[in-house]
């Protein structure tokens, strides 16, 4: 099922998404929330006639850094020994077809295309043969990036956690196993002309790994998202870019840079 978070007439709720042509999708309005046991209401309205959210509002993203061995040596880094987290506020959060604002404080602005992990109940210390267990889904994600300032700055605070740096959506896919997930491709284009492309399956921790990982040091609650890294191919993002970033199964994440206002 693909799980939605959409705005209609002043009101906010879930749907499942219906339809595979773009132009003839509809949401058939779900009562309750996607964390528990719900209903399909039957009611249902056309996603053209909505505007489509980030999926969910996490109380915080969880983000792995340098998880593909050649993203890790295009920046001149090595592969970490072991997976290491850094932190992306829920205020950097956007959804498909919001604008990511160019920040007033960096000159090299650069998209990362990576696969989001949805975590779908409160969980901690999940052993790695459990995570599939406590993942709702799977939806696309950005971990835009302030280079220059990612480079300067030993913390990356301000480098990945501004305001419009994490873009998500278009919805969460829950039909993909974790088995499934471990092998998808991911693109990233620019202005239609394609910049990443890889496979989950290139990351160096697999994904039941980094919930047993992050999950040791903190409780997980539903709707907390993980990132789980980005392949080759990461570029400059310039004023007036559209980025779409698609993965395989789940649907393609479109945005476009502003100078921030």
């Amino acid at each position: 099922m693909r799980i939605a978070r959409f705005s209609i007439d002043g009101n906010v709720a879930f749907g499942a998404v219906e339809g595979d042509k773009p132009d003839e999708l509809v949401l058939d309005i779900i009562k309750g929330i996607p964390f528990a046991d719900f209903e399909l209401s039957g009611t249902k309205v056309p996603v053209s006639k909505v505007r489509l959210l980030p999926p969910v509002l996490p109380n915080k993203v969880i983000a792995f850094g340098r998880n593909y061995a050649e993203h890790a040596k295009e920046l001149g880094n090595e592969v970490p020994d072991a997976p290491f987290a850094f932190f992306k506020p829920s205020t950097s959060v956007i959804g498909p077809g919001d604008a990511i604002q160019y920040p007033s404080f960096s000159e090299e602005l650069h998209h990362e295309a990576e696969l989001a992990v949805v975590i779908g109940r409160m969980c901690r210390e999940v052993p790695r043969e459990r995570a599939n267990d406590v993942i709702l889904g799977y939806t696309a994600a950005n971990d835009v990036t302030a280079r220059d300032v990612q480079k300067r700055e030993k913390q990356w605070a301000r480098a990945k956690g501004f305001d419009t740096s994490c873009p998500l959506g278009p919805w969460v896919e829950t039909d993909l196993d974790l088995k499934a997930a471990s092998d998808l491709t991911i693109q990233c284009t620019v202005n239609g002309a394609q910049r990443q492309l890889g496979r989950t399956s290139d990351m160096i921790t697999p994904i039941a790994d980094l919930i047993a990982n992050i999950s040791e040091a903190m409780t997980l609650l539903p709707g907390d998202v993980i990132l789980t890294g980005t392949p080759e191919g990461v570029g400059p993002l310039n004023v007036g870019d559209e980025v779409a970033v698609t993965i395989e199964g789940i649907g393609t994440l479109t945005n476009k840079v502003v100078k921030r206002g």
